[in-house]
């Protein structure tokens, strides 16, 4: 008879280990597919209504009606109708139509009139708020001391206060100096919002000071290190905050329904809320012409508002 062979003790333990090793890979696998099929689920409920405003816009205005008219209806004393019949809830429309937007677009100046209102705020907002967050930036992150800390915090004090605790002083202000019920009352209080400089002055303190230096020895002023130096290497900052600023002071409510009286000056974000009942299929194309902005400016600056809040400064090599 023939001896078995034992496997030596180094042979087991290298067995061991390419078992472990495997297990550990299938594993590994496992959790990354539970994970993907989750966060595929959430994102596909996240954006389910995105898609459904977008394809319902192309809709007719009977389509819309035979589909969802059950959730629209009111009673003769505007008073909602209780919903005994299932929504049918479409994804692509029996037929395409572009009535909607003719409307919109062509038929109807309120509504661009509203979304040129939006643009006539939100720019100047996004612009000069950088501008200003920026230089005073500069400063925060260049120097140190009691008053410049305590006036930072000040400043972390007010950016944690949400826009609701001062409204009434904003009110109040806007009033004294004249500028109640025009686009001023809403654009100076943006103008000097306190985030922006918040996240730029916490980025300008991670350039290296080496980097600072090194211009100073070769003749450059405050001026030159703020423009030729801070501003390209705090691009991605930038970048994000232009996109959360925009997206902030896009979507507002609050501010022109108080500050503006006059619904002519109303943005588009105050004017979807009022549509009524009987016009919901332009509400779904409205919504969508609203979304195209915001989209358009996150897809385009994501690679920026990713590198801005991740980077921690210097030069990229």
């Amino acid at each position: 008879m023939s001896e078995r062979r034992v496997p030596t003790q180094p042979k087991r333990q290298a067995n061991r280990q390419i078992s472990r090793t495997k297990s550990k890979k299938v594993w590994g696998t496992t959790k990354i597919a539970i994970a993907t099929i989750i966060a595929a689920f959430f994102a596909l409920m996240f954006l389910t209504p995105i898609v459904l405003t977008i394809t319902n816009s192309f809709m007719s205005s009977s389509e819309i009606s035979a589909n969802y008219g059950s959730i629209f209806a009111t009673t003769d004393t505007g008073g909602k109708v209780y919903i005994s019949e299932k929504v049918n809830l479409k994804f692509i429309p029996d037929m395409v139509s572009f009535s909607q937007y003719i409307t919109v677009l062509f038929k109807s100046p309120e509504y661009l009139l509203k979304f040129w209102n939006s643009v006539i705020l939100v720019g100047p907002i996004v612009v000069f708020q950088l501008l200003i967050a920026s230089l005073a930036s500069y400063g925060f992150a260049r120097y140190s001391g009691k008053i410049r800390s305590i006036v930072f915090f000040l400043y972390v004090i007010l950016m944690l206060m949400p826009y609701q605790v001062t409204l009434v002083p904003n009110y109040l202000v806007a009033d004294e100096l004249g500028i109640l019920d025009t686009y001023w009352a809403i654009i100076l209080p943006g103008i000097f919002s306190p985030f922006a400089v918040f996240l730029l002055t916490k980025f300008m303190k991670r350039i290296p000071f080496s980097v600072i230096e090194a211009a100073q020895i070769d003749g450059a002023g405050e001026f030159q290190i703020y423009r030729r130096i801070c501003m390209p290497l705090c691009k991605g900052a930038l970048c994000s905050a232009a996109i959360l600023v925009f997206i902030d002071y896009w979507n507002m409510v609050e501010q022109p329904l108080i500050l503006l009286s006059d619904a002519e000056k109303h943005p588009l974000s105050v004017f979807l809320s009022k549509i009524n009942a009987g016009e919901i299929g332009l509400a779904f194309a409205v919504a969508t012409i609203y979304m195209v902005p915001s989209l358009f400016i996150f897809l385009y600056g994501e690679e920026y508002l990713v590198d801005g809040i991740t980077y921690q400064g210097g030069i990229k090599g």
